[in-house]
């Protein structure tokens, strides 16, 4: 087969628009916000288009979940509250109530209505408030680039298979 220049550049534009899986970055992303805010725990919730229903999306925890925040976001109506409210939601950390300190802000998304990124395992402040929201742009920021890049990828795909031999 000789050298086809065009299928060679195709397959490399498409590998190197590949190389980010949109699970592994949602892991990067809830590793790196934990890592910022000085916790074990982050993850990202998602909240339906009519906000009846939040479901994590995504939850980072030490091996162990020592503090049983799993459990906790399925148990506590945290997810009911993030499906009401549009803003960081900050909850108080009560060990004697299994309340781990919570928080949650709103990742602006274009794609996705209502995601957020949220830290767990201490008591949180103004400040965390503060970087964990610039965070979520960040995030926000990434997660669309991410998106894009698949989409370009499916039409660099179609584009590859329709091109004429």
């Amino acid at each position: 087969m000789p050298y086809n220049r065009v299928d060679v550049a195709m397959r490399e534009l498409i590998a190197s628009f590949s190389c980010l899986e949109p699970a592994e970055l949602a892991d990067r992303l809830a590793r790196t916000a934990a890592a910022v805010t000085g916790t074990a725990y982050a993850g990202f919730v998602r909240v339906d288009a009519l906000r009846h229903e939040a479901r994590s999306i995504h939850l980072y925890a030490p091996p162990g979940d020592p503090l049983r925040v799993r459990r906790w976001l399925a148990e506590s109506g945290v997810l009911k509250e993030l499906a009401a409210v549009s803003v960081t939601l900050r909850l108080a950390r009560d060990p004697s109530m299994g309340e781990p300190g919570f928080l949650a802000t709103p990742v602006p998304v274009a794609a996705w209505d209502h995601t957020f990124v949220w830290v767990a395992g201490r008591g949180f402040g103004d400040g965390d408030e503060h970087l964990l929201s610039r965070f979520a742009t960040a995030a926000g920021r990434a997660l669309e680039a991410s998106s894009g890049l698949e989409a370009a990828v499916r039409l660099l795909r179609g584009v590859r298979a329709f091109r004429p031999a």
